[in-house]
């Protein structure tokens, strides 16, 4: 996608071609292109309004039915913050009295539309002019226009003192490539110039990924690890002003956005804490927990330890064991039925004997590969069960489970 193709879809004969698109996308993609030149759509207008249909499909589970109207690119679909996401962190900005925000690195505008939805003005700034053209396009398609507008520039070039706050998130692959970056020096901003925005905008909020490294959180600045149904997306810090807690875990669902307190529509569940307590080692026991990989990454398995009265088997492995089931958004419980020092003989053995046919697989701290120990197992019969591979007291250890109902 160039400036020119863009141009074209946004005209009344772009959009009859991306009308057009819709109704064929996710088919064969050679008929589909074929059905829209038979249809009088110009060879390169067909491919450019095929494109964009396919993107918007794929973008729906993350933006819901705006996406239908928006222009993406691939690398900025994969990089886009989910809406769920978007629009609880632009509902904590505006909570905290923020009404002018700069979005440096806004990319197609997933952040700053959420934060414009909150009654935010927003000023964007985006280096690659096609996604800024796109995130302007956004804007106005979803009649956002006069509270987000984009400049296309340096993010570093952007004079902070006219907003009350700032987000940013660096881009973490690499121009051309497309490959994950690792090296937070090696971002687009830099990472010096990202942590350093924080000692020039009292309200400082940057997008980061999950697996930042807990040494490079500034000090001071409150860590959020997220997840959306179990699947970590990204991490957060929150700095100066907006540091609630030095560090946050938060479970989100999919489901209708939140409104302007952040309390209505798909629930999120947050647990905090110090991020530096221990939770006590013990016995294996009755029940198993297994924490959201937000709750893990935030450090704060300890908290949830208490919450659970529950005890680690081993102090490196976040697998909790409690002897009562509890009712806990953070984490999903089992019934162990049985521990094993794990044995491929003894364990197929047990498992043929109660005519397990079907099990999943869980694990942390084993180096086996779930889908060979499945096909190792030969596994005959009607019954399941949850097996967790890991470590008690440093011994490779298999739990055979039920999971809880409810």
């Amino acid at each position: 996608m160039d400036l020119d193709q863009l141009a074209a879809l946004r005209t009344p004969e772009g959009s009859a071609a991306l009308a057009a698109a819709a109704e064929v996308a996710g088919g064969d993609p050679l008929a589909a292109a074929a059905r829209l030149r038979a249809a009088g759509v110009p060879a390169g207008l067909a491919a450019a309004a095929l494109a964009q249909a396919e993107l918007r499909r794929r973008a729906a589970g993350k933006f819901g039915p705006e996406a239908a109207g928006m222009f993406l690119t691939r690398p900025g679909l994969e990089q886009a913050t989910r809406r769920v996401v978007a629009d609880r962190r632009a509902a904590r900005l505006r909570a905290a009295g923020v009404r002018t925000l700069a979005d440096l690195g806004c990319g197609l505008g997933a952040d700053a539309l959420a934060a414009a939805r909150a009654g935010i003005r927003v000023y964007g700034v985006e280096a690659d002019p096609v996604t800024a053209a796109m995130a302007a396009a956004n804007a106005e398609a979803v009649g956002l226009a006069e509270l987000f507008t984009v400049e296309c520039g340096d993010a570093t070039a952007f004079d902070v003192t006219r907003v009350e706050a700032v987000f940013c998130d660096p881009a973490r692959r690499a121009a051309g490539t497309g490959r994950r970056i690792f090296d937070p020096n090696a971002y687009s901003p830099p990472w010096d110039f990202v942590t350093g925005l924080a000692e020039r905008v009292p309200r400082t909020v940057v997008k980061v990924a999950p697996g930042l490294d807990h040494a490079l959180i500034p000090a001071g600045a409150e860590a959020e690890w997220v997840s959306v149904a179990g699947d970590l997306v990204e991490a957060a810090l929150w700095c100066g002003a907006l540091a609630e807690v030095p560090r946050r875990a938060t479970l989100c669902k999919e489901g209708p956005p939140v409104n302007a307190s952040g309390r209505a529509g798909a629930p999120c569940n947050q647990l905090t804490g110090s991020g530096n307590a221990e939770a006590t080692v013990g016995a294996v026991r009755r029940y198993v927990y297994d924490p959201d990989p937000a709750v893990v990454r935030a450090h704060l398995v300890a908290e949830l330890a208490a919450e659970l009265d529950a005890t680690l088997a081993d102090p490196s492995i976040a697998y909790l064991y409690a002897d009562a089931p509890v009712a806990t958004p953070f984490a999903r419980g089992l019934a162990v039925t049985d521990v094993l020092p794990f044995s491929l003989k003894r364990l197929r053995a047990l498992l043929r004997e109660r005519r397990v046919g079907r099990v999943e697989i869980l694990k942390r701290g084993s180096a086996l590969e779930p889908e060979r120990l499945r096909r190792d197992l030969r596994l005959a019969g009607e019954a399941a069960a949850s097996l967790v591979l890991t470590r008690v007291a440093g011994a490779p250890t298999v739990l055979i489970c039920q999971p809880l109902s409810g």
